[in-house]
């Protein structure tokens, strides 16, 4: 992002119905133009091992599991998973001493713990993360998606999860809790289907999550809109394609304020958007921004200050990292 202006901005992250055949749609989806999504999407991780989600005292030797760890064997068994993880505890006595070894800022670390202190760390333990977000577009010429337009970060972690797989969901919204100034909102939902993905995810980059998108998946699709390049976004009025109640996505009136190379910010103007949201929540980000019937790009952030406000990428900067 490009601003000068000396405000917090917050990660905006956390159904079309149409008539149309997917060959149909496809036939309308040129290299210029993208589907504008807006769906509510749950978001599951596999990471690439198993990592502490807290700092953890252990009785041994004021020795103790830190918040990003991973952890790599017990007592020379590597450990991969939670399952395997879990394996290896049911067999482990309380008084035992068990030697570690964890994986913290790029090293290796090697403590020791007893059985029962080891035991009670498992709870701070996963292989997994889960988050919720919006599907920004859907490429039908070479199958793939993109959403969020800026990277997942794990709390708990504290950085990109480095990860093994991970699928996109469609999700339904439950409830919101709104935004006030200085403390964002959210949205609180749950995947439809768990048997069911939207599409796998490949990249987590800076630019959003990129992956193959599930071709199957014909009932969330519209029409392709062109894609508007950057000097032909203006200042004024546009809108945005999110879910803010069950699956349906809906359209809400916003203001292009300030433009920048690859960015801009805007503000929410629809009423009733702001009646039932406060602003813009996490889970928001990757809501399509559509004006003059092109498709501009995705929300990404919101001023944590003035939650009606937020910023937006183009979307060119993400159709770059997602064709790769």
């Amino acid at each position: 992002m490009e601003w000068s202006r000396q405000l917090k901005f917050f990660m905006a992250s956390v159904v079309m119905i149409v008539g149309m055949s997917c060959s149909s749609i496809a036939a309308l989806a040129t290299s210029g133009s993208l589907i504008p999504m807006g769906n509510s999407i749950g978001i599951q991780l596999e990471l690439a091992g198993v990592f502490v989600t807290s700092d953890v005292p252990l009785s041994k030797k004021n020795a103790s599991l830190k918040a990003g760890d991973q952890l790599m064997s017990i007592d020379g068994t590597s450990i991969e998973s939670l399952k395997n993880l879990q394996e290896k505890a049911g067999v482990i006595e309380d008084e035992s001493v068990l030697k570690l070894i964890l994986k913290r800022d790029e090293n290796d670390v090697k403590i020791e713990a007893d059985g029962l202190s080891f035991k009670r760390a498992l709870p701070f333990l996963k292989d997994t993360t889960e988050g919720t977000g919006t599907l920004t577009y859907v490429d039908l010429n070479d199958g793939t998606y993109g959403a969020l337009g800026h990277q997942i970060i794990d709390s708990s972690l504290n950085s990109a999860p480095n990860f093994d797989s991970g699928s996109i969901y469609l999700s339904e919204i439950e409830q919101i809790k709104k935004s006030t100034p200085g403390n964002p909102g959210y949205k609180i939902s749950s995947i439809i289907d768990q048997e069911k993905t939207l599409g796998s995810i490949l990249t987590n980059s800076v630019y959003g999550i990129f992956g193959d998108w599930n071709t199957s998946y014909k009932e969330v699709l519209t029409e392709p809109l062109e894609v508007m390049q950057p000097t032909e976004l203006t200042v004024g009025k546009a809108e945005i394609l999110t879910t803010i109640q069950g699956t349906e996505v809906e359209s809400f009136d916003i203001e292009i304020s300030k433009l920048s190379n690859d960015s801009f910010q805007f503000k929410l103007t629809d009423q009733r958007l702001l009646e039932k949201t406060g602003g813009i929540l996490q889970g928001m980000s990757g809501s399509p921004v559509i004006q003059k019937g092109k498709f501009v790009g995705a929300v990404t952030h919101m001023f944590v200050d003035e939650p009606e406000k937020g910023a937006g990428l183009f979307l060119g900067k993400m159709t770059e990292v997602g064709a790769k």
